[in-house]
């Protein structure tokens, strides 16, 4: 591992300037105009009984999203000779941020996450990866589709299968988690192929192909197991036969695309909890007059501003492609995972019995928190993760 840190070499601010705060306060004002949180409510917590008990799959704004597109916001991270924004990683992480904070369900965390699994086998020189960047570029959506039963993403892991039919090539087998699938138009699988690892761009309307929901505690996201029973693939579909090392290269900015959601969803949760310790009375006092209750969201306060350094400096070691990139991400991953089950814990304990309730919104971004620390490890996995790089794996 790289203990040595070469400042120098990296930005002032982690490269956040006047391009990334605009593209921040842009997304920060649209979505409040846009979806505040009664739009996010009437959506997705309408009715009580819809998701938990009938397995409908929760609403989503397509009309935003539709404008969201028109924005570009697909195609920010697609390299500008791919038709897309080329904006840096810091960039990125200060959007989800925002996306995060408004629990936002939308396809955008996925098709950012797919965005740069398939730069990284663009850089690679696999043309099929730079066609489907054009796509995203354009306002295709797009998921990861991989993950294993028992929540593995090692590419190595992967259930799925790519075999050769007479003069077909067909796709079998099933992978799980697969975020938003019903919201994207195409899944970025990784299969076996002989002893290779290929990565195959699959469209969700392809025969043989089906989504089977998973029931998930998360109210903004929605979440399926891939099954693919013989679908076709044609070479141009196969994008690469080294996904692996796709995966290896993409893996930080993944985890920097789920900790950057998960530390605006924390934020949200912050500054609420406090307006409503200033508001709230008990015995005769606002409830933040108490330390039971004001130590607590200093210690919050502190777990997420430096989760969120943590962030912005793995975003700025990714663009400057500096060495320590993946301890960084995988830092940041960490610390945002702490940072969110601390508030999201305090967010209902601290609104007292109403936190408890339906008609209280906490429960939703407490619920959309849970799912984010988990997303590609949570904070023991990373952990782990960190010790085996820091000193290497001990006893085995």
């Amino acid at each position: 591992m790289a203990t040595n840190r070469d400042t120098a070499s990296m930005p002032a601010d982690f490269g956040f300037g006047a391009d990334e705060a605009l593209l921040r306060d842009t997304a920060r004002k649209l979505l409040r105009d846009e979806f505040p949180a009664d739009r996010l409510r009437r959506l997705v917590a309408a009715d009580v009984d819809a998701v938990y008990e009938r397995g409908e799959r929760p609403g989503w704004d397509e009309a935003l999203w539709r404008k969201i597109v028109d924005l570009g916001w697909t195609g920010l991270a697609v390299p500008e000779e791919h038709g897309g924004a080329g904006c840096r990683l810091v960039a990125i992480a200060a959007l989800l941020e925002e996306v995060g904070r408004a629990a936002l369900p939308s396809p955008l965390p996925a098709t950012l996450a797919a965005t740069y699994v398939l730069r990284a086998a663009a850089e690679a020189g696999c043309a099929g990866a730079s066609a489907w960047l054009q796509r995203i570029a354009a306002g295709t959506t797009m998921s990861l589709a991989w993950c294993a039963a028992n929540g593995s993403w090692a590419a190595a892991d992967t259930g799925l299968r790519l075999q050769q039919d007479g003069s077909r090539r067909i796709l079998d087998g099933s992978t799980h988690f697969v975020q938003d699938a019903f919201k994207v138009d195409a899944l970025l699988a990784i299969a076996r192929d002989g002893d290779a690892l290929a990565l195959v761009a699959v469209p969700v309307g392809a025969s043989g192909l089906t989504l089977e929901q998973e029931h998930i505690v998360d109210l903004t996201r929605d979440q399926a197991t891939a099954r693919f029973a013989g679908v076709r693939v044609t070479e141009s579909d196969v994008l690469s036969r080294d996904a692996g090392a796709a995966l290896a290269r993409a893996w930080p900015a993944l985890l920097v695309i789920a900790a950057a959601d998960l530390c605006g969803t924390s934020e949200w949760q912050l500054q609420t909890t406090v307006e409503y310790a200033k508001t709230r009375v008990q015995f005769d006092r606002p409830i933040g007059f108490f330390q039971a209750v004001k130590h607590p969201l200093v210690n919050g306060m502190v777990d997420l501003d430096r989760a969120r350094s943590l962030l912005f400096h793995a975003a700025c070691c990714i663009d400057s492609g500096a060495p320590e990139a993946a301890v960084a991400a995988r830092m940041a991953k960490s610390a945002a995972g702490d940072a969110g089950a601390f508030l999201s814990d305090r967010s209902v304990q601290l609104h007292g019995g109403i936190g408890f309730t339906w008609e209280c919104d906490v429960h939703l971004f407490f619920k959309r928190s849970l799912h984010a620390q988990t997303l590609y490890g949570d904070s023991v996995d990373q952990r782990r993760e960190l010790a085996d790089l820091l000193i290497g794996p001990v006893g085995t």
